[in-house]
């Protein structure tokens, strides 16, 4: 699955299962654009590992239109192109219906929904044939036992598996493809910041390998879409939790 030559540019890629992937896929042989909001020594470790030469760290709210578009632009600007968007930058809101405010919900979609659609959008200009898009969702948008708390955070992921489905249809007659991984429980600052040693306990005898999914689990699968060996996979959502669901 080499990736020699390729570039990509990845939101949300100074920790987590951005970082992760950013790393593999330059360990495949691509150039990264690492995008980061506040974690400017995580984005760092990431140019350091790889070399300035094919990795550059770019600061970006990922949820406003505007620093996309200037992600884009200089990341072209170091590169010359783009081949690969993982879209990776998300936030997780916890609240029922009714402690649900306008200004969280408002925040949550802006970066989980608009801001994977428009980095799109804007790198789209500078994509060939055989480039690859990869969007994050969650299993929890299958899960049965969904808890109430995460009612916002689900349905943000469950619109970017339907932007997925729909994408797909568009890009595809440009030759590009658009492919969704969807996470089971996994070890990242997002995911523990909500939980506590019972639901890990509970979340780790509910996985049939006995453990929490790390981001390098979910990392191999978002290089494997970025690859000319995924050609044929289009407008799908992976769910990569070892079995869990």
């Amino acid at each position: 699955m080499s990736l020699a030559g390729k570039v990509a540019i990845l939101s949300g890629a100074s920790k987590g299962i951005g970082k992760a992937a950013a790393l593999r896929l330059a360990q495949e042989g691509a150039s990264v654009a690492i995008g980061y909001h506040s974690d400017a020594a995580g984005a760092q470790e990431v140019v350091d590992a790889v070399g300035a030469d094919r990795a550059v760290a770019i600061q970006v709210n990922a949820g406003k239109v505007p620093e996309l578009a200037h992600f884009v632009a200089q990341t072209v600007a170091k590169f010359g192109k783009i081949d690969l968007v993982v879209g990776a930058a998300g936030m997780m809101t916890m609240g029922t219906v009714e402690t649900l405010t306008e200004e969280g919900f408002d925040e949550l979609f802006a970066l989980n929904v608009k801001g994977p659609l428009f980095l799109v959008q804007k790198a789209l200009p500078h994509m060939a044939p055989g480039s690859h898009v990869v969007l994050l969702s969650t299993t929890l948008c299958v899960a049965s036992t969904i808890p109430p708390p995460y009612l916002s955070y689900v349905s943000s992921k469950g619109a970017i598996e339907q932007m997925t489905r729909v994408l797909s249809k568009d890009l595809g007659r440009r030759g590009i493809a658009v492919n969704c991984v969807a996470p089971g429980p996994t070890a990242t600052e997002l995911f523990n910041q909500h939980q506590t040693e019972q639901s890990l306990a509970f979340l780790r005898n509910s996985n049939p390998n006995g453990r929490i999914g790390e981001p390098e689990d979910i990392a191999g699968s978002i290089v494997f879409l970025c690859s000319s060996d995924s050609r044929w996979v289009m407008g799908q959502t992976l769910r990569v939790n070892g079995g869990m669901a």
